[in-house]
């Protein structure tokens, strides 16, 4: 049997080297994406360049300011802003005995007991979530370059084995047409080789769009024109995605919505008030003033109007966080099942189809040989060249889909490549 991740390293190389010489048919369209392969250009390096440009870097930025105000808010002196409050009073306007009053307090709100330390755990938490977060951005934009480079492996396979059948079909026909020419076929022979080589050359037109589609959404997902050497993946040891990142931020948003349940359940109270005063009064016919300090406590009463919607949402952050973990698992176990499933019967097909394309080889060989002393009619030739390439192409397929399943397994179980 072949060794496969060789054979893959050459016709990635091979086929990518295509890029820089852009099929006949392609050059005479406006619409040409080149991709050249840099040779100094790592699978990582195409990871973090992707990242940078992804949308939700922005989102990203906008919640970190959130965790310095999470952060400022619980590391308060006190548990909301203090307030001051200035007043004057005088009988002007009333009886006129010139009695006058000024007043300046200070509103001070004191803390509930466990508030502070609630709003540090909530802190904690929510900087955790953003981590998480961050961490399940860069898996999720590894899945899209992921698919993006296999797809354009795909598609460079089945370019390579278009244009090899258009290059086999024209030298059939030109072969046919001499025949004909020196009375040793029938016309109909010469048409149907014509066919053959139109139909090839329909199929190369088809692929080369398909390869250009490919490039295309490449070059927008990662900003670059240019391809890693290699981008082959190890199959990763871990069995399931307990370790995916994805799977920590959907835990870590649940932690986040009890945490923040905990603290409402003390905030759905109000804070007492401790209220201090300085006041200067003026009797009425009387030069003299007097100083006074005060203290007053400010406790409030039925809370329970405030409380009940505080609680609610408090709620309903915990259900929906648990909601969408739940989902994300169902989710999660069916890629994983599907991801270990296909890999088994990528191995298997490949197994099965490099023995199929061994034996059409040599099927065709013989067809060949026995078509050049006549043996044979054009028609049975036909037939087994086309048998031939869809073992090919069933043979080289399988060869990719092999490694894709792989570096979709390693998405799964949450390895970045």
């Amino acid at each position: 049997m072949l060794n496969f991740k060789r054979w893959l390293q050459l016709i990635m190389v091979c086929l990518s080297t295509a890029t820089w010489v852009v099929p006949t048919l392609a050059a005479d369209s406006d619409h040409v994406d080149a991709l050249l392969v840099n040779p100094t250009l790592q699978l990582h390096d195409v990871l973090e360049k992707t990242i940078a440009r992804n949308p939700m870097q922005a989102s990203m930025q906008s919640r970190e300011g959130m965790v310095t105000a999470k952060a400022l808010i619980a590391h308060a002196i006190l548990p909301s802003t203090p307030a001051m409050i200035v007043a004057h009073q005088n009988d002007g306007l009333t009886s006129g005995r010139n009695e006058r009053e000024w007043l300046a307090e200070v509103e001070l709100p004191i803390w509930l007991p466990n508030q502070r330390s609630n709003r540090l755990k909530v802190a904690d938490a929510f900087q955790s979530n953003v981590a998480a977060s961050r961490e399940s951005i860069r898996l999720q934009v590894a899945g899209m370059l992921r698919e993006a480079l296999w797809d354009i492996a795909f598609n460079d396979n089945n370019l390579a084995l278009a244009s090899s059948k258009l290059e086999l079909a024209r030298n059939l026909q030109v072969d046919v047409e001499k025949r004909y020419q020196a009375g040793e076929m029938a016309k109909t022979d010469f048409m149907l080789a014509q066919q053959e080589t139109l139909r090839a050359e329909r199929e190369q037109l088809r692929a080369e769009a398909e390869v250009m589609h490919a490039r295309h959404r490449y070059s927008l997902l990662t900003g670059l024109h240019e391809l890693p050497s290699s981008y082959i993946e190890t199959q990763s040891s871990l069995e399931d995605y307990s370790h995916s990142s994805i799977w920590m931020e959907a835990e870590s948003k649940l932690d986040l919505a009890e945490t923040e349940r905990n603290l409402a359940q003390i905030e759905s109270h109000e804070n007492l008030q401790v209220l201090l005063n300085m006041r200067r009064t003026q009797g009425a016919f009387d030069n003299l003033s007097n100083d006074s300090v005060g203290l007053r406590l400010r406790i409030p009463f039925g809370g329970d109007t405030r409380a009940a919607p505080i609680k609610a949402a408090a709620e309903m952050g915990v259900g929906y966080a648990l909601t969408e973990r739940e989902k994300l698992r169902t989710a999660l176990e069916a890629m994983m099942h599907e991801a270990e499933h296909n890999l088994s019967v990528s191995r298997v097909e490949l197994t099965i189809a490099t023995k199929q394309y061994e034996i059409a080889k040599e099927s065709a060989k013989l067809a060949q040989k026995a078509f050049s002393l006549g043996e044979t009619d054009l028609v049975s030739l036909l037939r087994v060249q086309a048998q031939t390439y869809d073992t090919e192409r069933a043979f080289t397929t399988r060869q990719i889909q092999l490694q894709w399943d792989i570096a979709r397994y390693n998405q799964v179980v949450g390895v970045l490549p």
